[in-house]
């Protein structure tokens, strides 16, 4: 059985990249848009500055004096309107960054398949040169025992 050499590996598998750096490569600049709204608006600041805006405006539409209310209650419309806006705004580019984050996550596995073929091709090499280095010592082994025998 032939072992292959470590040289032989490395040209079955060539350098894998860092998917990390290829994927921010080949993103556009709209899609690194989409990915920062996605990451920053699924925060829990992002939550705060959503809530906080709301009490705010509920409340100064709510409490303040009448000729200063620009959303008297019960109404709220223009809230209702602006939150729309957002929340139809919002979906379509948190959708895109997940798309790009499903793609990054490909990459990755797709790098973690071809790290592990070649780990487990090494480590079969590894195996193989053990058995035959063991052979090797069996045989030496046979040979010295054998030579005592015949010097006693």
């Amino acid at each position: 059985m032939r072992i292959e050499t470590l040289e032989e590996i490395k040209e079955q598998f060539p350098h894998l990249h860092n998917t990390n750096t290829v994927h921010k490569k080949g993103m556009t600049k709209l899609e690194r848009l989409g990915l920062f709204v996605t990451d920053h608006v699924g925060t829990m600041g992002f939550f705060f500055i959503i809530f906080s805006w709301t009490i705010l405006w509920l409340g100064w539409n709510v409490l303040a004096p009448q000729k200063l209310r620009f959303d008297p209650f019960p109404a709220f419309v223009l809230w209702l309107f602006i939150s729309n806006l957002i929340q139809i705004h919002l979906m379509p580019l948190i959708m895109v960054g997940q798309n790009i984050q499903s793609k990054h996550a490909e990459l990755r596995s797709e790098h973690d398949y071809q790290t592990n073929r070649k780990a487990e091709k090494e480590i079969e090499t590894i195996i193989l040169h053990l058995e035959q280095q063991q052979t090797l010592l069996q045989d030496m082994l046979k040979r010295v025992e054998g030579l005592e025998k015949k010097g006693k």
